[in-house]
Parts: C-alpha cells; structure tokens; sequence
C-alpha cells in the first residue's frame, strides 16, 4: 500500500509546542513567499507522504506517524517456491503445504526443516492439524485428501526421519480442484472443492458425504465460527455464506469482487472476508470509505484474471490451472457484524490479500502481495502498514506457541510474528528533489521517545553516488541541519525502544532554492494579428491582477491594424514573472519602451504607432513578484527582424489617351518603404484587369507602367455584333496598386469627349 508522495508549500511556518515528549528544531528565513518564490518546506506526516520511504522494523499508521513495527524474525526458507498454508503444533514445530515442488515441511522451533511427504501431485494446497497431531493435506490438481500420521510413542524411528512419518490416501473427491479444508470440534474434515463448488464432509474413519452443493464454481475458502457454522467464500460471484451443522445453508454476504481469498472470525463472531477480481455490474451495499491505497502501478493481468486460475509451470506437456499469484492487486476486505450487517473496512488498488488472522492484541493482520506487506487493521480507515517481508506475497497464517506464524510465497519462507516491538528500527525517506540547487536550513520534526534524525543531501537522485556522509540533527541547537546545498535531500530516523515509546508524526524539510533567472525559448512577432487578453482570476484580496500559473494560450484574431508578439519563457525556480516590451528601428541604437507591467505571455498593439520600417522586439522577464526589492533577476530575448507598412502606395502621372480606337494608359507607383507588389486597372466599371509595369518586374518601390488596350464598348462589339466603337466618348479610366504589405491607393482619370 503506497502513495505518492504529498509535497507541500508554505508562506510561513507553525510552531509545535514545545515539551519534554516534543523534539523541535526552529526555523527562520527572513524571505516569506508565494507559490514559487522564497523559502519552500518539504513535510512528511501522513500515510501517502510516509509509504514512499523505506521502513525497516518500522510501522507506518493510516494516519500517519512511524512507530516500531513487531518484532519480525524469519524462520526458515523452504526449497519451494509457495506456501499454501501453515498450522502448528503446541510444540512450536510448523507444518507448511508448499507447491512447486509439492511438500510439507515439518520446521522444529530452532528453524530446522524436513520434508516429511512428498506427494505425485504438483501442489500441496491446504493442510490442517488435529489434536493428536494428525495432518490432513490436500493437493491439486485432480487431488486428493492425505492422512499424515506422525510417529508413534513406541515407533523405534526418529521423528526427525521423513520415513517416520505414515501417509495415505484418506479421500479422494475425484474434482479437479481442493481449495481448502477445516476441522470441526469432532474431527471431521470439510473439503472445499472446484468445478462443482461443493464441500464433503469427511468423518474420521474415512466415510464422506456431499455436506453443501453451491451453484458456484469454485469454493474457495473455510472456516468455523463460535457457534460451529461453517463459513464459507466462494468464486464466481463473491459469496459468503453461513452453514450450520445440518447443512444448511444463508448467504450472509455477495460481495462487489467476484472472488473471497480469505476469511478469518474474531471472538465476538464478527466475520472478516477478503475479495478480490472484478465483478460485472456489482454494486456496494454498504457506503464507500476513502481508504483506498496507490502504489507504482505492476505488470497488468488478463481481465477477469484471478489469483485462482493463473497458470503455473508444470513438468508434463499440458498446462494446469493452479491457484497462483496475482500480478496486479484490486483487493477489498468487508467485516460482517453478528447480525449479518456488511461494512467495508479495507481496500487497496494494488495490494491483494491472500490470509487474515488475528495478533496477540486482537487487530486483524492482512497478509498482502506483491509487495510482501502485512497489514494491522483496527477499524474503518484505522490501518497500519506493519512491515514487509523479504518476498513477494504473504500468504498464510498459523498461530503457535511462539507466537503467530505468516508464510511467503516467491520466496517460500516462513516467519515469526513476535508480540513485542523491536528494539530499534530505522526509515529512510524518499529522495526529495528541490529542482535547483538549494540551501537546506533547519528542520522541523514533531514526535516523542527516543528518534534520531540524520540528513543527507547530494546532486545525483541516487544516494550512493557519492552523496554527503548523513549527518544527525540536534534539536537543542539553533543551527542549520548541516546537509550541504544541493539540489536532492534525504532524511533518516532511527527509532529506539523506551518508555514513552518513539514515534514520529511529522517531518517538515525547509529550504531555499538558489534563484535562477528566467530563461526564454522564442519570441515571435506576427503581423495583421490581434491577441485577446483573457479575464484574470480573482485573488483572495478581490483583485483580478494575480497571474495565472499555467500558460495562457489565447486563440489569434486576424486584424489588418495589428501587430501581435509571443514569447515563450520558463522560469526554473516556479516563480511568478513580469515582462517589458521594448522596440528598436533599423540603425538605431536606443531601445524604446513600448510596454511594462505585462503578465501575459504576448501583447498586441495598433501597427500605425510604429513608423513605417524594419524592427526587432526586445522581451524582458523579471522574476521580481517573487522576491524582495532588488533581488529579483531578468533575462531577455530579442525578436527576428520585421517590417511596419502601413501607408499605401503613391500614384503619379496618370493619363489615358485614345489612339486608333485604343486606350493608352500610363502612370507610375511609388512607395516610401516597401516594393510594389501589383497593380491592377478598370475601364468604364469593367471588370479589373492584371497590368505588368514597363520591365515586367514588380520588385522595386517604383514602378512605370505604359499599356494599351482596346475600349470596352469595342470589344463588346466585335464580341457580339462586330459594330465599331463610337469615337469621341468619355471614359473612366481607375488604376490601383498594392505595397507588399498590402496596403492600396487608387487613382481615377477621365477621358472626355473631343
């Protein structure tokens, strides 16, 4: 069950109250901030903030705080790879089913371990231990029942010797599948079985019947409550039921996950069920209580896919569905009350329960894949994440003389769970990158007992290239915490056994990043362009001055009289910028404010401000908002070149004149700053016609032009009637011409009558 990692940002700092069960460690920087800017503060105090560091005898509480875990001692790794399930004996001797290879392990108190049945099958699934010390084992697939019997007072072989041991075939259910088995007061064994959901009852002298048939597949999981009923979960639709002595049967409970992997009944018969896969269309019957977990997202499984049915390897060329482990988490555990009401008060997206039971102090312990975890469940949203095994998922439970048992699969090992905490325990931190390079000052941690904290800082996000040596915080100096500036930190604690007990609720990181100057990507300027300014959010104060923290990206309008820039600039440190755009013409040396105080990251203005030329833009980012008066810093970044036309062309000398029933039209077209770029004429309202200047080239700022053309009224006649035009009319002739920034003048002559 892990989070990511909460950073929070502060203005100012809160002061914990100092006493004899407090450490404290003041802090002061003389900079306060906003957002990005001055002094920051890393905390870790709650669960999401905790859960990314690494814990070593160590507990972390759902509300956060670490405390020392239980004492966790490992027993012994067996040759297998899973452990199924465990019991023991009052002896303190453990007894594992395990599966590839299938065996049961018998493990003396002293961690010796023998394997004392090695079955045909591929798994040992379930096992259970009488009073006399008899084992019932179930195998799969295609399994069987085995009775184990130990050796006897006047067995001249040693129990210690495989070969002491006497197993046989106690019952066969000819399905595919045994999932589980539990032991009435009167020695009989229930067999939960696959295919079929059925559950035999199996006396001991070996006569069996069918003692409850569901309509599931699969029954997956037993146990007995106080009054002798049996409990059972199933697979395929998430059913609980109740099943009293004569068979029969209620059920107590169809949970939202399709598959029940554990149960577990308290002194008070409050029932405790784990679920797991994904139901079609089912539906909580109980209000949804926010204590779902998050952790580094692992490799996803087929939909539908369960722990139950994952393929495990086999020797042979066919391929058997076993009970295997779940690559992917989803698990939910519900509590059901005496009177049947369901609740539930546990779950996870990635973590997957495989085992509940009991501890000395009577919280429900949730042995958990595939991060090895165990979980102490109190109540509703009250957890703790107890500690971590050295292998993938916990998967059993068994208590004993010497406590209570918890079996690993990938590695098959087993542990003891001890009543009392461990004596020391030490957390390592997540690595906390600041982004810059920064000044770490003093520390604030809040707790009691003896806790030791130690930080170290360095440049790299790997501790172990060569980061500073860890260096311990003493909270009765008003000093620096001693880490070297860098830009990641680091942080230990190491928790002592005493009286009070250490615990440590929180751990505030301060530190001042090293300002750094904004730093610009482009500047472009674009003309005809007209930006929108957008309305600001209003702050706190009621001001709408306040700017934003993402980029704006307003959408262009096109507008003829514009000129519109953008800029693209980030500043490193986060914080809040300000900019000033300046212009400067060709061959001038002075640059000339246009505008200051822009916090948008673009800024239009009317095109006709800027004589007619060539230009380049300069911006100006200040970091100012976010620091004291004269400490803030600035970069800027000029524009390419670009050109301002706004006057139109001039046209002089225009004349027309008739000659052999054809027009002469001349003129000629100047501009002061740019080429011409068309010129266009009209006759008598005709349509406009394309004229080329004198070279036929239109790339200079003045042009001559000196065409003919044939009168429209002549043209029209030789068109349609082929009647000669009437000399002695009067004629409009209108020319235009274009700059190449599209600017127009026209010209109007008008030739009269003779």
């Amino acid at each position: 069950m892990r989070c990511a990692l909460a950073i929070r940002r502060r203005n100012s700092f809160s002061l914990y109250s100092m006493g004899a069960s407090i450490f404290f460690v003041s802090v002061f920087f003389c900079s306060l901030f906003a957002l990005g800017e001055g002094t920051h503060s890393w905390e870790q105090s709650n669960f999401n903030d905790l859960s990314k560091g690494t814990a070593k005898g160590v507990a972390i509480h759902s509300t956060g705080g670490l405390e020392l875990s239980p004492a966790f001692k490992s027993l012994a790794t067996t040759p297998s790879t899973y452990i199924w399930a465990i019991a023991a004996d009052p002896a303190g001797n453990v007894y594992v089913a395990a599966g590839a290879p299938a065996r049961i392990y018998r493990i003396t108190p002293d961690g010796k371990s023998l394997a004392i049945f090695q079955p045909q099958e591929l798994q040992v699934q379930a096992l259970v231990l009488d009073k006399n010390g008899v084992i019932y084992a179930a195998t799969n697939p295609d399994g069987k029942v085995y009775r184990i019997v130990p050796p006897t007072a006047g067995d001249s072989k040693d129990s210690n010797a495989a070969s002491a041991w006497h197993a046989s075939i106690f019952f066969d259910p000819g399905t595919k599948y045994i999932w589980d088995l539990a032991l009435d007061a009167s020695g009989n064994v229930y067999v939960a079985t696959g295919d079929h959901g059925e559950i035999f009852r199996v006396t001991p002298a070996g006569d069996h019947s069918v003692f409850f048939k569901s309509d599931e597949a699969h029954i997956r999981v037993l146990a007995f409550d106080h009054q002798g009923n049996l409990i059972a979960g199933s697979d395929g639709s998430g059913l609980i039921y109740r099943i009293s002595a004569k068979g029969g049967a209620f059920v107590l409970y169809s949970a939202p996950k399709e598959e029940i992997t554990a149960l577990a009944v308290d002194g008070k018969d409050n029932i405790y069920a784990a679920g797991t896969g994904e139901k079609q269309g089912a539906t909580a019957s109980f209000p949804v209580i926010s204590t779902t977990t998050a952790v580094t997202p692992l490799p996803a499984v087929n939909a539908g896919q369960s722990p139950m049915v994952q393929a495990m390897p086999t020797p042979g060329p066919a391929v058997i569905n076993f009970p295997a482990l779940a690559e992917k988490g989803n698990s939910e555990i519900y509590e059901i009350a005496p009177d049947g009401s369901p609740s539930r008060i546990w779950a996870s997206h990635d973590e997957i329960v495989y085992a509940l039971a009991f501890d000395s102090q009577g919280r429900l312990l949730a042995g958990t894949g595939n991060h090895g975890r165990i979980f102490a469940i109190a109540g509703e949203n009250d957890y703790v994440d107890l500690l971590q095994a050295s292998a993938s998922q916990v998967t059993a439970f068994a208590k004993g003389a010497g406590g209570l048992y918890a079996a690993t699969s990938n590695l098959g090992k087993v542990y003891l769970l001890g009543a009392s905490p461990n004596s020391d325990g030490t957390y390592e931190s997540d690595v906390f990158d600041a982004h810059n390079f920064s000044r770490w000052g003093r520390f604030q941690f809040r707790g009691k007992g003896n806790v030791e904290i130690s930080v170290r800082s360095g440049n790299v996000d790997n501790p172990d290239r060569n980061w500073s040596a860890w260096q311990k915080v003493d909270p009765q100096k008003d000093a620096d915490a001693g880490a070297p500036s860098a830009r990641f930190i680091q942080w230990k604690a190491e928790l002592h056994a005493g009286n009070p007990a250490p615990q440590l609720d929180s751990v505030i990181v301060n530190y001042l990043p090293k300002n750094v100057p904004p730093a610009f990507d482009d500047v472009s300027v674009q003309s005809d362009v007209r930006y929108q300014s957008l309305p600001r959010p209003v702050d706190a104060s009621g001001n709408n001055n306040s700017q934003p923290h993402f980029d704006v990206q307003p959408q262009p309008i096109h507008d003829s009289s514009s000129i519109g820039v953008r800029w693209a600039v980030h500043d490193d440190n986060g914080d809040q910028m300000v900019y000033s755009l300046y212009y400067r013409g060709d061959g001038e040396g002075r640059w000339l404010l246009l505008k200051d105080g822009i916090n948008d990251k673009f800024y239009s203005f009317d095109a006709s401000l800027l004589p007619d030329g060539g230009y380049t833009m300069k911006v100006v980012a200040s970091d100012a908002p976010s620091h004291p008066p004269n400490e803030g810093l600035t970069a800027e970044r000029k524009s390419a070149r670009f050109e301002v036309d706004t006057t139109p062309p001039l046209i002089e000398g225009l004349n027309a004149s008739l000659s052999n029933n054809q027009l002469r039209i001349q003129f000629r077209a100047s501009d002061s700053f740019s080429n011409i770029k068309r010129a266009e004429y009209s006759v008598d309202a005709s349509d406009w016609q394309y004229i080329e200047p004198v070279d036929q080239l239109s790339d200079s700022r003045t042009e001559n032009y000196d065409f003919r053309t044939a009168l429209p009224s002549q043209v029209n006649a030789s068109q349609e009637n082929g009647k000669p035009a009437v000399p002695g009319e009067e004629h409009v002739v209108v020319v235009r011409v274009y700059d190449h920034f599209d600017n127009l003048s026209s010209a109007k002559f008008v030739l009269r009558a003779k």
